[in-house]
């Protein structure tokens, strides 16, 4: 959420930053909102004040033996007044926190200007693509051939973009996933941290994702208790939430948490597109960062993530790019983003295997997370950041491509033959 007090004092600068990202119309509404909620409140305290001092006259009127009814009757009026002001105000901050809901984050000034992908600045890449003495199959032809991907079966059970990993795609799976935690973990310095997949409404709406991305969402609802609980999209919801309210010590920051979940999506509005294979999904894994920053620490630790994010590809030894989101392509949150594009041979092009963006203290002010000053004084908002170390279906895609032989089996990247009990290649599964 953006700070009030900045729309006040610099409407215009705010309007301009949301120029490319939608929602400069709303601050005039809010600019409007503000100033009435601001007389309704003067009003109601100048009231009180009033009421105040005529209570205390009409005690003294009384000591006196004086006859105070008048004064009280005006009073009773005042009261009720009193009364409607303070219902006006409600309605009024239920409406302006309406407003500061949709309105995006700010854009850092390191951020291009533009409003689509074609706009996104490629920053650099890493590694050169494979040359294939063969034309190389994308993911979900070679992943059937070989009995590891099973999308009928999945559609089955639940509905189409699901998947069903047999036997060596399973184990790959999980050794991705515990190849990245490790890494994170031991050598980048994460905490690991195991997390709710179901948060409150509360939570959502603190992260950003509620109320303009709920079709998005999966939910379900308590039958006892009445209450709304959300599948999350990405674990950076309920670990961004970790220190919801609190304020933490500055000698603890920066805070870095890693964790591994399954996310669910609806994916509502791209029917159509990425309808084959594994790309997008309604429910994936990925190993989520998230950090927690002091405003002056957080551009370094966005650079620093993102360079930990890169690790896990150059481990893997696929090629890979990373661009610079402009203003209108970033998410909601964000105030600062980069994309991590893998080279998928099977698709002759870079698709996104991670996102890491800086939030400065948008999501915090929403969640009330702040920190003390090492040198004492007012508690200030943190900076969260988030990016995926990497989400794991995309990079199973991305090695299934990359290794790919001409026989049709596939290569184990030698850095997570470890994790699969030394198996080298991937060849026709047993699928029931």
């Amino acid at each position: 959420m953006l700070d009030l007090r900045l729309i006040r004092e610099q409407p215009e600068a705010v309007a301009r930053g949301l120029a490319d990202r939608g929602g400069a119309e709303l601050v005039t509404q809010a600019l409007d909102l503000d100033a009435t909620r601001r007389r309704l409140v003067k009003e109601a305290e100048d009231l009180k004040a009033l009421r105040n001092r005529a209570s205390e006259a009409i005690g003294q009127a009384k000591k006196r033996g004086e006859d105070a009814a008048a004064e009280m009757a005006r009073m009773r009026q005042v009261g009720d007044r009193i009364k409607a002001l303070d219902a006006e105000v409600k309605q009024a901050d239920g409406a302006l926190e309406g407003i500061l809901l949709q309105l995006p984050n700010l854009p850092d000034p390191s951020v291009p200007a533009g409003t689509t992908e074609e706009q996104n600045v490629e920053v650099r890449r890493w590694g050169s693509p494979r040359q294939f003495a063969f034309t190389p199959r994308p993911h979900d032809e070679l992943g059937e051939a070989l009995g590891l991907l099973d999308f009928a079966r999945a559609a089955t059970v639940a509905k189409a973009r699901f998947v069903v990993l047999w036997d060596g795609a399973a184990r790959l799976e999980r050794a991705l996933t515990q190849f990245m935690l490790d890494l994170h973990r031991r050598e980048h310095g994460y905490t690991e941290v195991w997390v709710p997949h179901l948060v409150s409404a509360a939570t959502m709406q603190n992260n950003g994702l509620l109320p303009k991305f709920e079709e998005q969402l999966f939910k379900t609802v308590e039958p006892d208790e009445g209450r709304t609980l959300y599948l999350i999209p990405t674990a950076e919801v309920p670990m961004t939430a970790l220190h919801t309210g609190e304020i933490l010590s500055e000698a603890t920051l920066p805070r870095r948490y890693v964790s591994f979940t399954p996310c669910y999506r609806r994916e509502a509005g791209t029917y159509g597109k990425d309808m084959k294979g594994m790309i997008r999904h309604h429910q994936f894994d990925k190993v989520e960062l998230v950090k927690l920053t002091t405003p002056a620490q957080s551009n370094a630790e966005l650079e620093s993530m993102v360079l930990n994010a890169e690790e896990v590809l150059k481990r893997l030894e696929i090629p890979y790019r990373v661009v610079l989101h402009c203003a209108g392509d970033m998410g909601f949150q964000a105030a600062k983003s980069y994309d991590l594009e893998v080279w998928l041979p099977g698709q002759g092009r870079y698709r996104e295997i991670s996102s890491c963006s800086n939030c400065e203290a948008f999501q915090a002010r929403r969640a009330e997370i702040r920190y003390r000053p090492a040198g004492g004084g007012k508690a200030e908002y943190c900076h969260t950041l988030n990016g995926s170390g990497l989400a794991v279906g995309r990079t199973l895609i991305a090695v299934l491509e990359n290794y790919q032989e001409a026989d049709g089996t596939v290569t184990i990247p030698p850095a997570l033959r470890p994790y699969m009990d030394g198996l080298a290649r991937l060849t026709r599964a047993a699928t029931p």
